[in-house]
């Protein structure tokens, strides 16, 4: 059992955390960064499900949601470098970092600082519907028209087709992701640098951008404990049935993560901004 997570002081202005969750006496902190263009808000239907003793932190990167006005990053690294900067006061009480899609990219170059840092490294690297980065993607998107990307997005379960009756919105969110995927894209490494801490890889079971056989090529990132689990859905499967997810994510953290219950009590912070 872990003890009461401990932290910065959640009523400080600090914009890459936007708002938390939490569970009744929360143990593990839930690091998650967003897939392409999303904001913390990306994660808002895992908040009725978190299981007990869990509290859930999202990452708001630069230029949206709550930091719309700021520039949209144009650097892999020096993202990395700044979300260190921003998130490092988080690191102070057992925690797991998530990345969904680019977001899994970016955790795993976040945990590379993380350790060269000598910062206290995570309980585990959780990487979600990604590439190994060493693997090149099949397709360069983001190199697409708007009208040839938001097909690709609608078909990939990007942007909810509800949302095309606000094309002004859509225009708006299409901006963060081609600058997302721009750097997904690019972001490479020759060869698989291992971090320390375990390694468990996810993915939809129809997903058509990263196929369940792709992600054995994240063996070779961990000298740690290292799994493979499938869940059934397409490239959005996290957020379709959160339930599964949080169940999958026990299952790979036994002793630290319980499963979720029928009923969660959670309550939120007040947003930061």
């Amino acid at each position: 059992m872990n003890a009461p997570v401990s932290g910065p002081d959640t009523t400080a202005h600090n914009p890459w955390v936007s708002a938390r969750f939490l569970s009744d006496s929360p143990g593990l902190r839930l690091i998650c960064l967003p897939q392409s263009g999303g904001g913390a808000g990306a994660f808002s239907s895992w908040r009725p499900h978190l299981p007990p003793g869990v509290e859930l932190v999202s990452v708001e990167l630069p230029g949206r949601g709550g930091r719309g006005d700021e520039p949209l990053p144009d650097d892999f690294d020096k993202l990395a470098d700044q979300l260190l900067d921003g998130i490092s006061a988080e690191l102070g009480a057992p925690y797991v970092l998530f990345g969904h899609s680019f977001g899994a990219l970016l955790a795993y170059e976040l945990t590379r600082r993380i350790e060269r840092a000598a910062l206290p490294t995570p309980r585990a690297l959780l990487v979600s519907a990604s590439r190994a980065p060493h693997v090149p993607p099949v397709k360069k998107v983001s190199e697409r028209s708007d009208e040839a990307l938001l097909e690709w997005l609608l078909k990939n379960d990007g942007i909810p087709r509800e949302l095309l009756k606000y094309m002004a919105f859509v225009t708006y969110a299409m901006r963060a992701i081609r600058a997302d995927l721009v750097l997904a894209e690019s972001y490479a490494v020759e060869r698989p640098d291992p971090v320390g801490c375990p390694l468990h890889a996810f993915g939809g079971s129809h997903d058509p951008v990263v196929p369940p056989t792709d992600l054995d090529a994240w063996h070779g990132y961990t000298t740690a404990d290292f799994t493979v689990t499938v869940l059934p859905g397409g490239h959005a499967y996290p957020h379709t049935d959160p339930r599964a997810m949080f169940s999958a994510m026990a299952t790979a953290l036994p002793g630290q993560m319980p499963a979720p219950t029928a009923s969660s009590t959670v309550s939120t912070n007040p947003p930061q901004r």
